[in-house]
């Protein structure tokens, strides 16, 4: 049975800078990229928490893929949903999707105070925020309010990023890290109930999935271009072809934590 020949570096490179970015539909990746996912499978979790929520709130929905998945398995969606995204492209997109399911996004940047009116809420969900801002978070919640999120952990995919960037400073792993997340929490006053930690095995076999995923996110090398970079992805192109797939590892948590009732 013949063989597919190898593709080049640059084709391989330009494939990947042409997908496109928006949403949160990692599908593109079938075949070029594998991540272990954590076991407690947040998406069909968060179903069953709006099935018994009045009024929820997903916050930072990217293209609304997983609030539309949780909606879609739910027993019963709540009175009111509604979510927030700051990036226009996903705005749309979001809206497009979710709309049909009665829920309204509405376009906030990531960094502002939310939109919504205090205790508006009793469910608030987001699948990987940029930063949680826990006294937002805390004030659209109504006394029992429940926030329900998976969160990026600390030194997630740093393999990947320090193949470009070199080492980085131990201070930037704690940004992220669960234990400095959970008293962010506590200080606004939230109580947890539960924060689960993973560690979790990613492969890219090609290049091209690497140029796509820090296109898509943009936030593991801020300034990163196929043209600023070329250097580095020619030296992961041939790493690959050499020695076979890039192995990275992600850090997920799992966060559920309670506003407490008036004293």
């Amino acid at each position: 049975m013949s063989q597919n020949p190898p593709r080049s570096f640059e084709d391989l490179v330009a494939e990947g800078a042409a997908a496109p970015t928006e949403g949160w539909d990692f599908s593109w990746f079938e075949g070029r990229a594998t991540e272990q996912r954590p076991s407690w499978g947040y998406a069909v979790s968060l179903a069953g928490r709006l099935a018994g929520a009045t009024a929820a709130l997903d916050i930072q929905t990217g293209g609304g893929e997983v609030l539309d998945f949780a909606l879609g398995r739910a027993a019963k969606a709540p009175a009111l949903t509604a979510a927030t995204e700051g990036w226009p492209p996903n705005v749309a997109k979001a809206t497009a999707l979710l709309r049909p399911r009665g829920t309204v996004v509405v376009a906030a940047p990531e960094d502002a105070a939310l939109p919504f009116a205090d205790g508006a809420f009793d469910l608030v969900g987001s699948r990987h925020p940029v930063t949680p801002n826990w006294p937002e978070i805390t004030r659209v919640l109504e006394p029992g309010g429940t926030y329900f999120a998976q969160h990026v952990g600390p030194r997630s995919v740093f393999e990947l990023v320090e193949h470009f960037l070199g080492p980085l400073p131990a201070e930037q792993s704690a940004v992220r890290h669960p234990e400095h997340e959970r008293a962010g929490a506590e200080a606004a006053g939230l109580e947890i109930v539960t924060l689960r930690a993973e560690r979790l095995r990613v492969e890219f076999y090609d290049v091209a999935a690497v140029v796509h995923f820090l296109r898509k996110v943009i936030w593991m090398v801020p300034d990163f271009t196929v043209e600023a970079y070329e250097d580095r992805l020619r030296a992961l192109h041939d790493r690959i072809e050499a020695e076979g797939p890039f192995v990275a590892h992600s850090t997920r948590h799992l966060f559920e934590a309670r506003k407490p009732h008036h004293r």
